[in-house]
């Protein structure tokens, strides 16, 4: 007798339909021959297939989309070099814990490993870089393999996961079960929190006379950014947060110390190195945070909470750990808060705010990165969502533009991954249509995934995009000033007059911004009319507000070519490897 419950279909439409009971309303999708039969099965459905000009843009568009929303986005892309040309955005994924359903096309199954036309073995080569993976062999497992995929890509600490269906499989017939239940006897969350742990952490606060809070993304990941402004208010404590934290506390707020780190804060990295009592929630002590790990936060009492047990004691050992998600250990501290006095601990770190700022010296008549992001705050009311490419200009946007809430900036942190943000800016406006989002790039980073301004305009996504354009790859450069007698080992992307193009070489006409006798290279802004985008050039101060204004104001999708000098750099700097005390202020 056949269950009432059971259909009979092809693989390619069961993977379709079981998207659609997993809540994918928005697929990132470049089709091929080994996908062809799934983008087939697409045609029927109400899912809106977002086509991006490469995969690698597909996969940072479904990145920004989860980033933003939270929600367990989905990529798709055909065998071989479509799936290849995922991995960096699954590398991107992994290191920032992004829940991303990845989905390839895969040779017919009897032909894998025999070295057919467009095969790869794409679950050995992203092994490393996903929290689960599958290879189908039977279309009847696809409904379970489906909702477990989605549901490990979410739960716990968030990741990629990856299901690679070959073309047969795709194409046979089988009778499904479209609830078939999850299989998932290996995979446990943790507990909730005992009291005791709970009753420990209390001792430890209450001990403590100069503590401090050490917030990462599994605050933003857990939803537990509103706990974690409770606790700190009601214990009076100071937070700083990494910068995938960005938002978890309100920048705005009297105990916000603001982002610590190798470009972060001065006062934050002072009261985090200087603290008796650090508390570190949803972070993994990155060595961007850390430097080296010896000599980060040494003569304090550590505390780490996070989901994830593989982080306890990884970089840095805890005097007290707990496997637990945050925004429950967060929920029982609330239960019976107790306030601490810390008169002296505050002022010791308004000294350091006061005497350590984070600031820049002003440059009357020059186009400034610092002030273009200050402008931008003020005219956005300080509410627009950020998502930057990577190099100077992400630091610049993360430090002169103030956060509030969670997910208001949106950035590729452990991998660092150039490209990421324009497609990412598409993924994010496409989830939130309402959101003002603006891709701050630089003219590196921007040109590694250009070619996404075809699916803006193709898709019509009004996103915003300034071009922090200098000629060079800025951060790279700023270490060669910094640490190899300003020596270029390719890192200018413009061509000076007289130069001939050879990279390292710059002109007598050089003057620290471009070199007065040519032209920056390429024009943004024409490439953009390429692609039927508006947009303009701003080399002035005064063409600074009115053209973000002209830019907010427009109705479709805009870039601005902002010209800045290549002698700016990013400050404060901690060099790579040295604590705190190495601190570069100017």
């Amino acid at each position: 007798m056949t269950d009432c419950k059971t259909v009979e279909m092809r693989g390619n439409l069961i993977t379709v339909r079981m998207l659609e009971k997993l809540g994918v309303d928005v697929l990132f999708a470049y089709p091929g021959g080994f996908s062809l039969e799934l983008h087939q099965a697409l045609c029927e459905s109400s899912i809106r297939v977002v086509l991006p000009r490469h995969e690698q843009g597909g996969a940072f568009a479904a990145d920004g989309y989860a980033r933003i929303t939270g929600k367990v986005a989905a990529c798709m892309a055909t065998s071989g070099p479509g799936a290849t040309n995922l991995l960096t955005g699954a590398a991107d994924c992994y290191m920032d814990s992004i829940p991303v359903v990845f989905i390839t096309g895969q040779v017919p199954a009897s032909m894998i490993g025999k070295n057919v036309f467009q095969e790869t073995d794409i679950i050995g080569m992203t092994r490393p870089i996903v929290k689960h993976s599958y290879l189908v062999l039977d279309a009847a497992e696809l409904p379970r393999v489906m909702r477990e995929a989605f549901y490990l890509a979410g739960s716990g600490r968030p990741g990629p996961v990856w299901v690679d269906i070959p073309k047969n499989v795709q194409q046979q017939v089988a009778s499904v079960d479209l609830d078939a239940p999850m299989e998932l006897d290996f995979y446990h969350l943790p507990d909730p929190p005992p009291a005791s742990a709970i009753d420990t952490i209390r001792t430890m606060i209450r001990n403590s006379r100069r503590p401090c809070v050490y917030a990462g993304g599994g605050i933003i990941t857990s939803g537990a950014s509103g706990e974690l402004l409770k606790f700190a208010e009601s214990y009076n404590l100071p937070v700083t947060t990494t910068m995938m934290g960005l938002g978890c506390f309100p920048e705005n707020h009297p105990l916000s110390l603001r982002w610590l780190g190798m470009h972060g804060a001065p006062c934050a990295n002072y009261a985090a190195n200087e603290c008796d009592l650090l508390i570190a929630l949803g972070a993994r002590f990155d060595d961007r945070v850390t430097g080296n790990p010896a000599t980060f936060a040494a003569h304090a009492s550590i505390i780490h909470v996070d989901i994830d047990d593989s982080e306890i004691n990884k970089n840095k050992p805890a005097d007290f750990s707990l496997v637990a998600n945050v925004r429950d250990v967060l929920a029982a501290l609330n239960e019976k808060p107790e306030r601490g006095e810390y008169d002296e601990w505050f002022r010791m770190i308004a000294g350091w705010r006061r005497d350590m700022p984070t600031s820049y010296v002003h440059k009357p008549g020059h186009l400034q990165p610092q002030a273009i992001m200050e402008t931008l705050f003020e005219m956005t009311g300080g509410d627009a969502v950020i998502v930057p490419g990577v190099g100077q200009h992400q630091m610049w946007a993360a430090q002169y533009y103030r956060y509030s809430r969670p997910r208001q900036f949106l950035t590729s942190g452990g991998l660092g991954s150039m490209g990421f943000g324009l497609p990412a800016a598409i993924g994010a406006k496409i989830a939130c249509p309402d959101a003002t989002v603006i891709n701050i790039d630089g003219d590196g980073s921007f040109q590694m995934n250009i070619q996404e301004l075809g699916t803006a305009f193709v898709e019509d996504v009004p996103v915003k995009m300034m071009i922090f354009d200098n000629q060079h790859l800025g951060m790279v450069a700023q270490w060669e000033d910094r640490f190899y007698d300003g020596r270029r080992g390719n890192t200018v992307l413009g061509r000076c007059k007289g130069s001939r193009g050879v990279s390292g070489k710059h002109c007598a006409d050089c003057d620290g911004s471009y070199c007065t006798g040519s032209v920056p290279y390429p024009d943004f802004v024409a490439i953009a009319a390429g692609y039927g985008i508006k947009g303009r050039h701003v080399r002035t101060p005064d063409e600074l507000a009115p053209a973000i204004r002209e830019m907010l104001d427009a109705e479709g999708p805009f870039l601005l070519d902002l010209h800045i000098g290549y002698s700016e750099h990013v400050l404060p700097m901690i060099p790579a490897g040295k604590d705190y005390h190495s601190i570069i202020m100017s």
